[in-house]
């Protein structure tokens, strides 16, 4: 063989094992770590303080790092941090500190999450200038202006566009018309995507789209033509479909792999995994949410003894969590309830786990219908069955949702962060 045919040869080896290593790294299952950075500024770690450094023994497991959360400014349609003083070099620089882990833990990836559920106030409409901003073409300028300066500004490999559609209406509400204006907000979120990608491309930045419990993808997705802009990966948060907020009178599953019996169809994962292939989504683009935290319901007489979902309830549970926030509580908030809710026997909290449905536990009011209480929540043996689900189904990963809830100090057992861990090693196998 001659020198020409020789180096031929070497080329063609190279390209190929080039080729295989590009396609190994794009089969690895993906590990979405999502982090709430106001995590960091309560109190001590009692009151649920959780920051960046506490991290540490969580992201040997995580494939991405997703720092939220940045919001939209509705005057300037501009990318904006939701706490500049927590957030930005002028104050405490976390973004900074976030995307510095990278080079601490080598392999992981940090994105910057914009909207979900945190860039409200009570004087607006969540969702409002999410649509408005998509109506100009100046304002969707603005926003991907801003939005790539800042990345390159601190270091972010990419964005997280939790994207604010309306909500659909909580169950047994009358329908209503979401968005009158939802097929022209549906092209427009395209263009909106389609220009991101352009302007990422060229500074080899990352996108990936998050849908929201409740965005009802028929009405305001073109997925046929989201598959087409290749974008990082696909999150769907099936989660949440339930709450005490939204359906006060009625208890039912955080986040069920399947459909229970007598629900309303596509409120489970494997129906909102679906809705998203069977119009064309590889497999491997798609990345199912879980949260690492449990809703509570306040049970009452009229509630009945089994605890069997869907159970009649009186709103949220009382507020005795660090959240403040009533019904919220994270992992280990759970833990402890389970393993000694009020100190005697009588009181204690009845367990039930279906692998289908994923686990809950309640505890029937007392003489004076006071104390009931249902959970239902995501601990590591659901949170694998999960990954069991996304293994065999070719899917793309797992968001956590969020490190800040999961049980970094160990209160459930002697692995922290248990959830997170529990997918991980699922995923790995």
């Amino acid at each position: 063989m001659n020198e020409t045919a020789r180096s031929n040869v070497m080329i063609v080896l190279i390209v190929i094992m080039a080729c295989t290593m590009i396609t190994s790294a794009s089969n690895v299952p993906k590990v979405l770590c999502y982090y709430d950075g106001e995590a960091s500024l309560k109190s001590d770690a009692l009151s649920g303080k959780v920051t960046l450094s506490d991290l540490a023994s969580a992201l040997p497991y995580c494939t991405h790092l997703v720092y939220g959360y940045a919001g939209i400014d509705s005057t300037t349609y501009r990318l904006k941090p939701l706490n500049a003083a927590l957030d930005l070099d002028s104050g405490k620089g976390q973004f900074r500190v976030a995307t510095g882990l990278k080079y601490r833990f080598p392999g992981l990836k940090v994105f910057l999450s914009v909207g979900a559920f945190y860039d409200l106030s009570q004087r607006e409409n969540s969702s409002a200038k999410y649509l408005s901003l998509l109506e100009s073409s100046e304002s969707r300028a603005a926003f991907i202006d801003s939005t790539r300066n800042l990345l390159k500004e601190y270091g972010f490999d990419g964005l997280d566009l939790a994207w604010q559609f309306p909500q659909s209406k909580p169950k047994g509400n009358a329908d209503t018309v979401l968005d009158t204006k939802a097929t022209e907000h549906r092209e427009q979120f395209i263009s909106l995507v389609r220009d991101l990608k352009t302007a990422f491309d060229h500074d080899k930045l990352e996108l990936g789209y998050t849908q929201l419990p409740h965005v009802n993808e028929t009405i305001f997705l073109d997925i046929p033509k989201l598959n087409n802009l290749h974008l990082q990966y696909i999150s769907i948060n099936a989660f949440d479909q339930q709450i005490p907020q939204r359906n006060p009178n009625e208890a039912d599953y955080l986040a069920p792999l399947y459909e229970p019996l007598g629900r309303v169809p596509g409120k489970n994962i494997e129906a909102s995994v679906q809705a998203w292939t069977k119009q064309g989504t590889a497999p491997g683009k798609i990345v199912v949410g879980i949260p690492t935290y449990a809703r509570g319901w306040k049970l009452v007489k009229e509630s009945g003894t089994t605890g069997v979902p869907p159970v009649k309830a009186d709103g949220p549970s009382p507020i005795k969590s660090y959240s403040s926030y009533a019904g919220y509580y994270s992992y280990g908030e759970v833990c402890s309830i389970l393993a000694n809710p009020s100190g005697t026997a009588a009181n204690a909290m009845h367990k039930v786990h279906d692998p289908r449905f994923g686990p809950y536990a309640f505890r029937v009011p007392d003489g004076k219908g006071e104390n009931g209480i249902w959970l239902t929540y995501e601990d590591p043996e659901s949170a694998a069955n999960k990954a069991r689900y996304v293994k065999a189904e070719g899917l793309g990963g797992i968001a956590v949702n969020d490190l800040a809830d999961d049980d970094y100090m160990g209160r459930c057992s002697l692995e922290t962060f248990a959830i997170t861990l529990a997918v991980s090693k699922t995923l790995s196998k």
